[in-house]
């Protein structure tokens, strides 16, 4: 009997340490399961790498509870969680998950409640699977309770330590390089889809914070910029602009407008921006292109970022934002140079002052007044969000009662296209279809447009009414999801899942243009990167550059698109574009020293 006893008692701990070691490889193939086959379509040396990270953490919450079974139903629950929530930010931002996204939880919660959260059948059998281990886990008896605590204790620290060391070899590029992991942080969901979820997460930590550019030294960035200013942009010089022949500059960054057939050639209903294209195809006084942004389906802040400072994200790492984690004192901006040349600015945005760490962040931008959800009044809503018109009839408004003989620049960042488009409402009913596509989100997303098309029309309608110069600049921040795209690329052969480079490239333009009711040059087809749409304005507002600018203009001249999609402004050793990466680091972290 007592033998009996010892071998099952055997038996249970080889079936504990067994489950031990399989149960952190099911959760590693589950976590992937949300979205695609980790056996399938991770790389082999990285499907090895991801196990090994499950089973060292499993150990290490083995010692920290020490119980085996709880500590493999915590990774279990984590890896369910995580997943899940990494599906969800795919899905919706057609970007996965990044460890800088903790710092954008807040913005992420606050529009939540505009998703559908309703899980597929595929989601629904990955929980179930879950569920199910996590039962299975409940079996395992093992602990080691008998240990002392400082055992234990010490055990996990072993560990960490090598948790520790692994990622810092998994971190190497030359490593990473040997063995097929791919690191380029440009194409971020390839980048996941091969490697899996969490040795991205391993390989993206280093990119938390911004190391110094290659032979980068501050007072040789601060030179190169000085070199670039002229005597007259004295402050006596700044102080002595006439205001009255400076235009009021309004922007407006329209959320997620774009043109979809930018990505293939489709039948609507009808027209979706009559007036935009109206103005595209030459309109006096008028300057259009198209704009190459670095964010798809989400990170709007990212745009701003880059229209507002000149800087890129070609420099930064994919998915991170830099008003969240880069800025914290006062930076050289578009909105801080006008201020000084004398105008009045303003940032003005119908959701809440908390987005992105807005209302943190404009003051040290240069916006003296700021205008969020609850200053707008006798707003109109579209489905769930703010409609571009009362944003028209805000910018209006806010030009009436604007001090008399000085000029405004206003920044809007609209709300009324936000995702999702998949729900029906009583206050929307989509108009706009595309023949051969069978898609609520396209015909939402299209109707949508319309709206703002609309919208613009009235706006200019009115400011070319006006006595005072002018000008408007109106683009998109980024274009929808791949819920909208993918529709579009199918009915032109093109799988959404497979985009070769160039036609990721397409996924990131939107088209913008610059009105002026004065009397201004002309230009259709005018193609450039975001970072250099201020140099746009200022020139045709008839304002010096100042010395950041300047660079930016000149360099243009060489590179006009530089993003995060573009991987050409990624090259190493490219003396024009090292230079820009100083300036950047000096403009966004050393100015203020």
């Amino acid at each position: 009997m007592l033998t009996e006893k010892i071998k099952k008692f055997k038996l249970k701990k080889q079936a504990a340490v067994c489950g031990a070691a399989l149960f952190p490889i099911l959760h590693f193939y589950l976590l992937e399961a949300y979205t695609h086959n980790g056996w399938i379509e991770v790389r082999h040396w990285p499907q090895a790498f991801n196990i090994l990270l499950f089973e060292i953490t499993a150990w290490l919450l083995c010692f920290l509870f020490r119980n085996i079974k709880w500590a493999l139903r915590v990774q279990g629950a984590c890896a369910m969680v995580i997943g899940l929530a990494n599906y969800y930010v795919y899905t919706f931002r057609s970007l996965p998950l990044a460890p800088w996204d903790i710092f954008s939880v807040g913005t992420a919660l606050s529009v939540a409640e505009h998703y559908d959260f309703m899980p597929t059948p595929r989601v629904a059998a990955v929980l179930a699977g879950f569920i199910l281990i996590l039962c299975l886990e409940g079996f395992l008896e093992l602990d080691f309770k008998k240990w002392k605590w400082y055992a234990s204790l010490a055990a996990a620290l072993v560990c960490s330590v090598v948790l520790g060391a692994v990622g810092s070899v998994l971190q190497q590029e030359d490593f990473q390089n040997r063995h097929g992991m791919y690191n380029k942080l440009f194409t971020p969901v390839f980048m996941w889809q091969v490697n899996g979820f969490a040795l991205t997460m391993v390989m993206e930590l280093p990119y938390l914070s911004i190391k110094k550019p290659d032979g980068y030294d501050k007072e040789e960035a601060k030179e190169l910029l000085a070199s670039y200013a002229s005597s007259e942009e004295s402050e006596n010089a700044k102080s002595s602009v006439d205001l009255d022949g400076l235009p009021n500059i309004l922007v407006v960054m329209n959320e997620a407008f774009s043109d979809l057939s930018v990505l293939g050639e489709f039948q609507a209903s009808k027209d979706y921006m009559p007036y935009f294209h109206s103005l595209l195809a030459g309109a006096k006084n008028t300057s259009s292109g198209y704009l190459h942004v670095s964010v798809c389906g989400g990170n709007t802040a990212n745009t701003e970022f880059e229209f507002l400072t000149g800087n890129t994200m070609a420099f930064l790492p994919q998915g991170s934002i830099p008003y969240q984690q880069y800025i914290n004192s006062a930076i050289p901006a578009l909105p801080s140079y006008l201020q000084e040349l004398g105008y009045e600015t303003y940032a003005m945005h119908p959701f809440r002052a908390e987005g992105w760490e807005r209302d943190q962040i404009y003051p040290l931008l240069g916006f003296e007044h700021m205008y969020f959800i609850n200053d707008y009044n006798n707003k109109e809503y579209i489905r769930t969000f703010v409609s571009d018109q009362s944003c028209v009839d805000k910018l209006i408004e806010t030009y009436e009662q604007k001090e008399l003989g000085r000029p405004m620049f206003a920044f809007q960042v609209t709300m009324q296209n936000h995702g999702s488009y998949s729900d029906k409402y009583e206050n929307f009913t989509p108009d706009i279809t595309v023949e051969g596509v069978s898609s609520d989100s396209v015909s939402t997303y299209l109707s949508l447009i319309k709206k703002s098309d609309e919208a613009l029309e009235s706006l200019i309608t009115y400011f070319s009414n006006v006595k005072e110069p002018v000008m408007v600049v109106f683009f998109g921040d980024h274009q929808p999801n791949d819920a909208v795209a993918a529709p579009i690329l199918q009915l032109n052969g093109i799988d959404y899942r497979t985009l070769t480079e160039e036609q990721t490239k397409l996924r990131y333009q939107v088209p913008y243009l610059i009105w002026t009711n004065y009397d201004m040059e002309s230009s259709a087809k005018n193609d450039l990167s975001v970072n250099y749409l201020a140099n746009e304005v200022l020139e045709a507002a008839g304002i010096e550059l100042p010395p950041y600018q300047k660079f930016l203009k000149e360099l243009s001249n060489r590179y006009p698109v530089i993003s995060a999609a573009q991987n050409d402004a990624a090259v190493e050793g490219v003396a024009d574009l090292e230079r820009y990466k100083k300036l950047q680091y000096y403009q966004l972290f050393d100015i203020q020293d």
